[in-house]
């Protein structure tokens, strides 16, 4: 019999996962991560269990059965194997219920975080409900209605499966994805003084929930975002019939296959009124900025196992008489991804800190002010190196990283919804632009990355901290003589973002990585640091180039 390739293996992620593991031995007070660590270890395990059959069943996907054998429209939802059983596998490993549990206080969400990053990569996109899920929960407890408080929070954070709710979030229409304002369905108020809804959702991304939350126009209010009003919906009836909503078809997918995602029309459909009858966009504000950091961390929980594979691949693959880990090209290929890698996860886990300080009164006006400038910046960062860095890994497979049943491509067709989902990259930059606005400054970037650099102090590392320097000095130059010319600033506004990211990773890591050398003589991240370094932080775009481009658009008109 001929040679047969041994595909790569995975291990305990939590055990194998250094990046996760020592982030969480500076961060966490001793006593908690000895708590915590238990649960992160099992679901290590698990998550590696699951990989294999995983994979195997690559091809399966959701149906949507709109009728029963008698005719009667029932729109049920079959998912697969693996999402059957994932309310429950979540309920019970704490995946919403951590970030609400006050016994590990401003850690709580590093905790539920480090729950999530270990999760993703194995749970077929289960984490995208999740995600839902957890902005619901935070969206309700910040509007302040007490009884849907009382009623769905207490759901949406349970340990429990019997009582776990799963929430969606249906927004999208045809008129529009993230400018909202065209919202065109209607919420009207029926003979019994309760609201109901009329109109078309183009993107439910958890059609089988048990809750959602969804902008509309009350009957009457003028047109614009500012006018719309968000709603709580329960979907179904008590014998599990959906209420005046018919799901008009699952979307067929590049990637996120397992994911049930519908068209649904809303007819009539019972809704009741969260916060005012107008100011939804920003009743709703709270959800987003949870769900863009869950894709966040699902970018570097994707872009993580497709390293982790790769580096097993390389160590059991033979190239021209020697591993191909062996070989020096490879490892630099390798190299370069780990420090992408690392640069985001440390920005990843660092917005989930100033999360949890937040939410637990740890913080101020300017920890406040970052992590709205923040968050959609690591978004933007983190979801664009995702894809990038697994179409490398793909590459790194050779032909077998383009078969559909190594699973490897499934990785980077997943990837590919993170730049796009919870706002596509131009719409992450004119929101950073948005906060800088609102703030009036750079002051809480700047602020952030002079208390970093006062922290890196190993000697291999001031060329590092110098860059952090010189680009922070740059930004503030490029807004500075941007500042009257909105067209300009608009246009570079990509790169503005991508660099207040790429920058502050940059003095993540670096900090860590000095620690590391102190508390656990360990030379990677340092090496990581440097290397993200040359790989480079400043994607600043030339005025006059900004201009020229603008020009050149009259070339294809």
């Amino acid at each position: 019999m001929g040679f047969t390739q041994q595909p790569p293996l995975l291990a305990n992620q939590y055990l194998e996962d250094r990046l996760l593991r020592s982030l969480l031995r500076r961060v966490m007070p001793p006593p908690v991560l000895a708590a915590i660590e238990p649960s992160l270890t099992d679901l290590g395990d698990r998550v590696a269990d699951w990989y294999p059959a995983q994979v195997a069943a690559h091809a399966e996907q959701p149906v949507h059965v709109p009728f029963d054998a008698w005719g009667n429209r029932v729109d049920r939802i079959e998912p697969g194997a693996f999402w059957r059983d994932a309310p429950a596998i979540a309920a019970r490993h704490g995946l919403v219920a951590a970030g609400y549990e006050r016994v590990n206080g401003a850690h709580a969400r590093l905790h539920q975080f480090a729950l999530a990053y270990l999760f993703t990569a194995s749970s077929e996109i289960y984490s995208c409900p999740l995600a839902m899920t957890d902005g619901a929960a935070r969206c309700l407890i910040d509007a302040g209605d007490r009884r849907l408080i009382d009623r769905a929070v207490p759901r949406l954070t349970s340990r429990d499966p019997a009582r776990f709710w799963i929430s969606g979030q249906w927004m999208t229409e045809t008129t529009g994805g993230s400018d909202v304002g065209g919202t065109e369905t209607v919420a009207r108020r029926d003979g019994d003084g309760r609201w109901r809804l009329y109109g078309r959702k183009w993107f439910a991304s958890a059609v089988a929930c048990d809750m959602a939350l969804t902008l509309a126009r009350p009957a009457g209010n003028s047109p614009g975002g500012d006018h719309l009003a968000l709603f709580y919906v329960e979907p179904r009836d008590a014998d599990g019939r959906f209420r005046n909503l018919t799901v008009d078809r699952l979307k067929p997918k590049l990637g996120t296959r397992k994911l049930p995602t519908a068209e649904i029309t809303l007819d009539g459909t019972p809704a009741e009124l969260v916060g005012e009858a107008r100011h939804g966009v920003r009743t709703i504000a709270p959800m987003l900025n949870i769900t863009r950091l869950w894709n966040s961390v699902a970018a570097v929980s994707l872009f993580r196992r497709g390293v982790a594979l790769a580096r097993s691949y390389a160590t059991r693959r033979i190239v021209f008489g020697m591993p191909l880990i062996d070989h020096a090209l490879h490892q630099e290929t390798l190299a370069d991804l780990q420090a992408e890698l690392e640069a985001g996860f440390h920005l990843s886990f660092f917005v989930a800190e100033l999360l949890g300080r937040a939410e637990h009164g740890d913080s101020d006006d300017t920890h406040a002010h970052l992590l709205r400038l923040i968050t959609p910046a690591a978004k933007l960062m983190t979801a664009r190196q995702a894809v990038a860095g697994l179409s490398e890994i793909c590459e790194a497979f050779g032909g077998a990283g383009y078969v559909e049943d190594s699973g490897i491509p499934t990785l980077l067709r997943d990837a590919q919804v993170l730049p796009i989902w919870e706002g596509t990259t131009n719409v992450l930059s004119l929101d950073v632009l948005r906060v800088l606005h609102q703030v009036g400054s750079l002051q809480p970037w700047l602020l952030a990355l002079r208390s970093l650099g006062a922290q890196i102090t190993a000697a291999e590392l001031e060329p590092v901290a110098r860059l952090v320097r010189d680009t922070a000095t740059r930004t503030g130059d490029w807004l500075g003589r941007h500042a009257g010319a909105r067209d300009a600033t608009a246009a570079g506004a990509r790169g503005l973002a991508m660099t207040l990211a790429r920058t502050l990773a940059l003095a993540l890591l670096a900090r860590h990585a000095d620690w590391t050398m102190r508390a656990e003589s360990d030379p990677r991240p340092m090496a990581a640091a440097r290397r993200f370094a040359r790989l480079g932080v400043n994607r600043l775009v030339d005025p006059a180039a900004v201009e020229a481009r603008m020009l050149a658009t009259d070339i294809y008109a």
